[in-house]
């Protein structure tokens, strides 16, 4: 997938997550960064239910978009999902986790500030 593709995924899954009520949507671009994606996307839910449900409805819509290989993790915990879009991953946290966590400051401190876009 050329660049621009991926930017063009990286918009969708975006208005994926904005259109089911995700808060908080922050883009990190890892390209040459990292070997684990080239773009990671952290947003947040309102409650287990909500995480769930997005998590579920933005993989669906990635396999429809012919990102095949599509997995979820944490399909055990209540507030926090990670989704493999194999070069895009997608972390949808409760606020709280979120905040814990702080994976925006782990990788601000990378990365420069252009990297992260909110």
């Amino acid at each position: 997938m050329v660049n621009a593709q991926k930017k063009d995924l990286v918009s969708k899954i975006t208005k994926i997550l904005d259109d089911n009520k995700a808060t908080d949507i922050v883009t990190i671009d890892l390209k040459d960064k990292s070997s684990i994606a080239d773009y990671m996307i952290i947003a947040s839910g309102t409650s287990s239910r909500h995480i769930q449900a997005v998590s579920e409805i933005t993989a669906h819509e990635l396999k429809k978009l012919g990102i095949k290989n599509t997995s979820i993790e944490g399909k055990e915990s209540d507030d926090w999902k990670l989704i493999d879009a194999i070069e895009v991953i997608i972390h949808i946290f409760h606020p709280e986790k979120r905040s814990l966590y702080n994976l925006e400051k782990m990788w601000e401190d990378i990365l420069p500030q252009q990297n992260i876009t909110v």
